[in-house]
């Protein structure tokens, strides 16, 4: 207990040693402190068994969790370790002085060999109680057994080695048979296949162990006092239970390869580490005279298994003449010593004590250590007490040893999970690398360690190490939080500067061209990197700024790119006259508010191109937009350039259908400019019908007069339906064009008549030619050669237009024979009409007793009534109250004037002193006026059946309840 705590002083000393030096060195206050606050579990952590034997403990062996002991003469204990509280006892059966010798237990815990001195052997199975005697063995002392576990199952060990006291190495296998306890020999055969020698003859075989390589190779490790023997040969696959003669055959006639140390302890022992159950061992180690031997196994290797061999000396407080070590076990990184009175572990990386514990003088001297391994126990016991070590944590500090033999992968790889031991390795890698003037390798270590950031760096800038430097930076860059966004645009600024600097430095070496190459694409993968884009993106305009400060364009236009900053990619290009390179940029990333910016310079110098990449834009470009860079444009170039801009707004009118009046107006100034053919053929696919037109007609008309183009503005009048103006301007070019424009006003014979007649005018006027008057008037039916007469000059003679005015006589002449018929037909209308009447009035109905009014159903000759030609019969009171509501309102009004006016002519005269002559005289008056009165109101009450005639046809659409009624007729339902 005491080294324990020993051991903890000085780890603790060393841990608080390190953080002050690292301190002292540049580590935050906040970074890793590795002291250790509570004390920790030793690596090899002890147990007493409570156990106490009823006799003393002459061997004990353990394999697998079984647990096998000797005790006293004849007794042995078997344990499962999974069941402790379960031991089972069995007794040897032997009647002489017969002691244990030694003990063997197979990896499986099923075979266990008893070695007497008496040299016999006895065989026990875990699975049966009763000891054998193995009779082929007798007369041999046993000092070692190779099991074989590749073979071996827990019914048979298949082929295995024995090693004697004698030097002789035997091949045996034991069996147990299904049918009975045993067979009649469990031991299947017994034969000899080697001898083990030393210079003064055979020596006893104190170890030996059986393995399996690659290829069906085996390697079978054999070890006397002084000497460690090594057979290699190759077993045919599917005779492996043939044994392993064949490899032993091999050496007959010479020695087999071993090694050989002078010292002698009388015996030797070699003890294996196996990383997992069931596969190879890793390394080994061989106690013998003159320290333990030490080394990895490594199965490819042709003739020798053992590797990386060293020999570690005893401590100095062994003394082989006096205190000579007893066993020994191993584990990953120690071997461990078993000395009569105390155990030492030494490190096997550096050789040192690294744990010492002492036993108490009251359990006796120790007799024995093993290691169990399958489950990594250590197993030690004295003939009274039985003790076991835990081996817990063993890696723990062997990251420290790899570290100070500067086997730093191997140190990182021991603390990866131990972050502040971690920070610790890479300081010392880092400077271990600096000081051997490897000092990327130190960069990219610094960059992982807490130690401080300007300290590091001005350590490379001492140094003139910029390139490290720059390989600390971008190391230090990756490691940071996304939320470190101060470090972040320092670390990422300052490595511009530093990649700026270096390229310049490269770029005016010729012999270093390879290495600017290098440096230029690590510097645009550095600026491409997506972790760094939105550092780079927040601070784009101090990037700009270095690189015009170090006059790199080229980067400048690569950043920019990125940045997706293509306005001043398109400006670079541009200022350099790298037109074409200008355009790419912008044909491949289609931004249109580019192309309304640039298009004006660049339609300059690459027209075709230009207007090439606005028609691949299609409908994305507002071409109203790119107008004033045609503007410009046209009005500086030749004809020639300017029929690219004809082009694009074609290509918009006719292909994008552009209506935008602005787009036609242009195309139209184009076309008065330098296409006036095509002007007139615009002019008229885009029609007649003004609300159809996309052009301003008065712009257009303004245009065409002041380039002179007659037709086009005579196309624009008849559009406007100016056709007088039409008329005149077409005079002026083609009277064909006049008489079509003429024709026009279809609907309007007046004017047409006053344009044939301005047409008229100007042939006989001005081209004074009488056939072509003539002609004009054939082609218009509304002139007469009156109308035209006024026009000819006094001397022209009557026989250039005698047949025209023959045809006018005629025209007039067939005129009055017209009217004539007319007036005849109108006579004879007149006549039947006034028959009619006459007819109308003699004409009768008859009325039968029984007939009753349509409209209330009582009977008819009750009161006045009216009889219509379709036979509906009405009182007048109904029809009246029929009609009257569908009557328009002035007849409304003038029904009831009438109606009081015939009230008032029925009113005796209250009179009494008129003449007897006047009272007749006014008598008929009234009398013919009251008649007149009814024919009036007949004539609005029954000028039709109100069943059958429009009255009824026009309300056919009104409701059947009056709106202004409808709540009272609901009320009177309910």
């Amino acid at each position: 207990m005491a080294s324990i705590l020993d051991e903890y002083e000085d780890s603790l000393h060393r841990s608080v040693s390190v953080q002050q030096s690292r301190a002292s060195v540049g580590i935050p206050h906040s970074g890793y402190v590795n002291a250790r606050l509570e004390k920790e579990t030793p690596i090899f952590n002890k147990q007493r068994i409570d156990f106490a034997p009823p006799e003393k403990i002459n061997s004990l062996v353990v394999s697998s969790n079984q647990l096998c002991m000797s005790l006293g003469k004849d007794t042995l204990l078997r344990i499962d370790l999974g069941k402790p509280d379960e031991p089972n006892q069995v007794e040897l059966g032997r009647k002489d002085e017969a002691k244990v010798y030694k003990m063997f237990l197979d990896h499986t815990g099923s075979h266990l060999l008893i070695a007497l001195n008496t040299s016999e052997c006895l065989y026990l199975n875990r699975s049966v109680q009763k000891v054998r005697a193995l009779s082929r063995w007798k007369g041999h002392l046993i000092e070692s057994v190779g099991w074989n576990k590749f073979l071996g199952s827990e019914t048979n060990t298949g082929p295995i080695l024995v090693g004697t006291s004698q030097g002789q190495i035997y091949e045996a296998e034991i069996s147990v048979s299904e049918g009975s306890l045993f067979s009649t020999n469990p031991d299947q055969y017994f034969r000899q296949v080697y001898t083990l020698e030393e210079e003064s003859g055979p020596a006893p075989v104190c170890c030996l162990e059986i393995e399996r390589g690659i290829e069906g190779k085996f390697f079978i490790i054999a070890t006397t006092r002084k000497r460690l023997f090594q057979f290699v040969g190759k077993v045919p696959e599917g005779t492996e239970q043939q044994g392993f003669s064949s490899i032993f055959a091999v050496h007959a006639d010479h020695l087999p390869s071993f090694r050989e140390f002078p010292a002698n302890l009388g015996f030797s022992e070699i003890a294996f580490y196996t990383p997992k159950l069931r596969s190879n061992p890793r390394s080994f180690a061989w106690m013998m005279g003159n320290g333990v031997l030490y080394g990895t196994l490594d199965y490819s290797r042709p003739d020798s298994i053992l590797s990386d061999e060293r020999v570690w000396v005893y401590p100095p407080d062994i003394d082989i003449s006096v205190n000579k070590p007893i066993s020994i076990v191993l584990t990953q990184f120690h071997f461990l010593l078993l000395l009569p009175d105390r155990v030492k572990a030494v490190c096997t990386l550096n050789g040192q004590v690294v744990f010492q514990d002492l036993f108490l003088e009251k359990f006796g001297l120790l007799t024995r250590m093993i290691k169990d391994p399958t489950v990594q126990q250590i197993w030690i016991h004295t003939e009274k007490v039985v003790f076991r070590y835990h081996v817990q944590r063993e890696s723990r500090d062997v990251w420290k040893m790899y570290m100070n033999m500067n086997k730093f992968d191997l140190a990182k790889e021991y603390c990866k999970d131990r972050p502040e031991c971690l920070d610790i390795v890479l300081a010392k890698e880092a400077e271990h690398c600096f000081q051997n003037k490897r000092y990327l390798d130190s960069a990219k270590c610094y960059a992982l360690t807490q130690n401080y950031f300007e300290e590091i760096a001005l350590k490379f800038i001492e140094a003139k190490q910029e390139e490290a430097l720059m390989e600390f930076l971008i190391k230090k860059l990756s490691n940071l939080k996304p939320s470190e966004k101060t470090q972040t645009t320092l670390l990422t600024t300052w490595l511009t500067e530093l990649y700026l600097n270096w390229l310049g430095i490269l770029q005016g070496d010729p012999s270093q061209r390879n290495l600017y190459l290098d440096t230029r694409e690590k510097f645009r993968t550095f600026l491409s990197s997506p972790k760094n884009k939105d550092c780079l993106f927040n601070n784009r305009a101090s990037i700009y700024e270095l690189l015009a400060s170090h006059g790199d364009t080229e980067h400048m236009v690569y950043f920019a790119v990125i940045m997706q900053d293509y306005e001043r990619v398109v400006a670079h290009h541009c200022q350099h006259d790298e037109y074409d390179e200008a355009l790419n940029v912008l044909s491949r990333h289609r931004d249109e508010k580019l192309f309304y910016k640039f298009s004006p310079v660049l339609i300059q110098h690459i027209p075709k191109k230009v207007v090439d990449a606005w028609i691949s834009m299609g409908s994305r470009l507002d071409a109203r937009n790119l107008i004033p860079a045609l503007v410009n444009y046209s009005q500086s170039a030749s004809t020639q350039q300017i029929n690219e801009a004809i082009r694009y707004m074609e290509f918009c009118v006719y292909q994008l259908e552009e209506t935008q009046q602005a787009i036609h107006n242009y195309l139209l100034s184009l076309y008065a400019l330098c296409r006036p053919d095509s002007l007139l053929s615009y002019l008229e696919q885009a029609g007649t019908n003004p609300n159809r037109i996309h052009y301003d007609l008065k712009y257009a008309l303004r245009l065409c007069a002041e380039h002179g183009h007659h037709r086009a503005c005579v196309h624009i009048y008849k559009v406007m339906e100016l056709y007088e103006e039409a008329v005149d301007l077409a005079l002026q070019v083609d009277v064909d064009l006049a008489k079509s424009c003429a024709d026009l006003p279809e609907d309007d014979e007046e004017l047409r008549k006053k344009l044939w007649l301005k047409i008229a005018r100007h042939v006989v006027q001005e081209e004074k030619d009488v056939k072509k008057a003539m002609a004009c008037l054939s082609s218009c039916a509304l002139l007469k050669i009156e109308d035209v007469l006024p026009f000819f000059p006094d001397f022209v003679t009557i026989d250039h237009f005698k047949e025209a005015i023959c045809n006018s006589l005629e025209d007039y002449n067939k005129h009055i024979e017209e009217l004539k018929r007319e007036m005849e037909e109108a006579t004879q209308s007149a006549k039947r009409i006034r028959e009619d009447i006459q007819e109308m009035r003699n004409k009768y109905g008859s009325v039968e007793p029984q007939e009753k009014c349509a409209a209330c159903d009582f009977p008819l000759l009750n009161r006045p009534f009216y009889l219509f030609l379709c036979g509906h019969m009405f009182h007048y009171d109904c029809l009246l109250q029929a009609v009257f509501p569908n009557l328009p309102a002035y007849k409304q009004a003038k029904l009831e004037d009438l109606q009081k006016k015939l009230a008032a002519t029925s009113q005796p005269s209250k009179s009494h002193h008129r003449p007897k002559d006047a009272d007749t005289n006014s008598l008929g008056k009234g009398q013919q006026s009251r008649e007149q009165i009814k024919a009036d109101i007949d004539d609005i009450v029954a000028a039709e059946c109100v069943y059958c005639g429009e009255l009824m046809i026009r309300s056919i659409d009104k409701p059947f309840i009056d709106p202004q009624k409808y709540e009272e007729e609901m009320q009177s339902w309910l």
